[in-house]
């Protein structure tokens, strides 16, 4: 935590303070478990994830370049009005997010739109990190049924469901999120303006005005965002349908076969599929204007996943690692203390994403170490697989953003605010989204509701 705080890459220390870990409890073994434990991990990891990191970037990219974003956040100020410049940057946010763009692009594609809204509607700058977080990283990011965000995936190959499972108590939470989180902020809104505060001055990072006028026709725009999200359920349905529980194919007469475990990843190739096609999508309606930039775009986009991949992997393994030693056994036997099961993978995932500040980190740790476990006491409680992943998903979105977050770390640098400024708004959407959770369980106790 302390490393990521201060900026150092997590590639390098997560295998370090592992090793660390390890040294600590017996030296001689940590050659054996870097390489037979740390990196099998991390690289189990990348070949199930990378995939979607790839083209979950590469689609944000060419939705940004071919002028779509812009066309969309321009039509919800239209829509919504200048003077609702909160709610017209959380919608726009969170539907870019649940159309598949990955969040760190929402951040760079909202801003300056989020700066000139605030800015006309003298609400104070450091509030703009709060919007864009309640928009893009909370109720699109792990609530919603359906959403492409890693968060929602990564519990399909633990508990095989796919990415639509629980979607009553999916959206009842993604709702208490978005209705309490934009109360909030309307009151610190209000509470400003009540106190004489306006936009500020001084700025750092201050981005130019946005120019007026529509160059894409909003429906256009939303065309590439609405074929992965329809993809995303087809491709679900057809690929179970089409290959069964196990995929086993021979390329040359006596060769090896190769096989895969479709079960545990239909929801992986449905994703994968789905934001191919909404790429294909936005190449062939914006080709003249993505053309141009093609090259440059992409590589970025490629940079920025195998970072994200790589950062989230290391942190994997070295949850893997920790959760192999004798001090995790103490941790776990005293989670197993709390009896109802929702609970404790509530409590379980959303403690290690903000130990690891990683939402998708914590989650990938706490279930690679206690996904049985937790099915087991479900099964004994008659609750169904859905709901875990449902709550272990939005768990993870909880405590993840604590100010060593990646995303929190993100949206901070390109607003060009400190933490100091504006990391208690921040903080109390990770609280409102900590709760939602637990409103989820307490929802489906209540009415038995899936």
């Amino acid at each position: 935590m302390v490393a990521a705080y201060r900026g150092y890459s997590v590639i390098l220390f997560a295998p370090l303070a592992a090793m660390l870990a390890v040294m600590l409890t017996d030296p001689a073994a940590v050659p054996t478990v870097f390489t037979g434990l740390f990196m099998e991990k991390l690289v189990g990891f990348v070949k199930l994830y990378f995939p979607v990191f790839l083209m979950g970037a590469i689609f944000g990219k060419l939705i940004e370049l071919s002028g779509f974003a812009r066309a969309i956040v321009a039509s919800a100020i239209g829509l919504f009005g200048r003077e609702r410049a909160i709610l017209s940057i959380v919608l726009v946010a969170a539907l870019l997010t649940y159309g598949g763009v990955s969040l760190f692009v929402v951040v760079f594609a909202v801003y300056p739109f989020a700066a000139e809204m605030f800015r006309a509607g003298e609400i104070p700058k450091r509030l703009i990190p709060a919007t864009i977080a309640l928009g893009a990283f909370s109720f699109t990011m792990d609530a919603l049924p359906g959403t492409p965000q890693i968060q929602n995936i990564i519990p399909t190959t633990f508990f095989k469901t796919d990415t639509w499972a629980a979607p009553v108590l999916g959206s009842a939470g993604g709702l208490f999120v978005l209705v309490v989180g934009l109360a909030y902020l309307e009151w610190r809104r209000r509470r400003a303006l009540a106190a004489g505060e306006g936009y500020g001055s001084g700025h750092s990072n201050e981005p130019e005005c946005v120019a007026d006028g529509l160059t894409v026709h909003p429906a256009l725009a939303l065309l590439p965002l609405a074929v992965v999200g329809i993809a995303n359920k087809l491709l679900t349905l057809a690929i179970a349908h089409a290959y069964g529980a196990k995929s086993e194919v021979v390329l040359t007469p006596g060769g090896k076969p190769i096989t895969a475990d479709v079960a545990s990843i239909t929801a992986i190739w449905a994703v994968e599929g789905a934001l191919l096609l909404g790429i294909l999508t936005v190449l062939l309606f914006a080709w003249t204007s993505v053309s141009r930039q093609f090259a440059e775009g992409t590589k970025t986009a490629i940079s920025g996943a195998l970072l994200a991949a790589m950062n989230t992997a290391s942190e994997y393994g070295f949850g893997a690692v920790i959760a192999a030693l004798p001090g995790f056994l103490v941790i776990s036997e005293a989670l197993k203390a709390i009896p109802n099961p929702l609970l404790n993978e509530a409590i379980t995932v959303t403690a290690l994403a903000g130990i690891t500040g990683s939402a998708s980190g914590g989650l990938s740790i706490a279930l690679a170490a206690m996904a049985d476990q937790f099915m087991a006491a479900a099964q004994a409680a008659n609750i169904p697989v859905e709901v875990l992943h449902r709550v272990a998903a939005m768990a993870s979105g909880g405590m993840d953003t604590l100010p060593h977050n990646g995303a929190v770390i993100t949206v901070l640098a390109v607003t060009g605010l400190t933490h100091r400024q504006s990391y208690k708004d921040i903080f109390a959407i990770t609280l409102i989204k900590t709760t939602a959770v637990f409103v989820v369980i307490g929802l489906y106790y209540a009415t038995g509701w899936v």
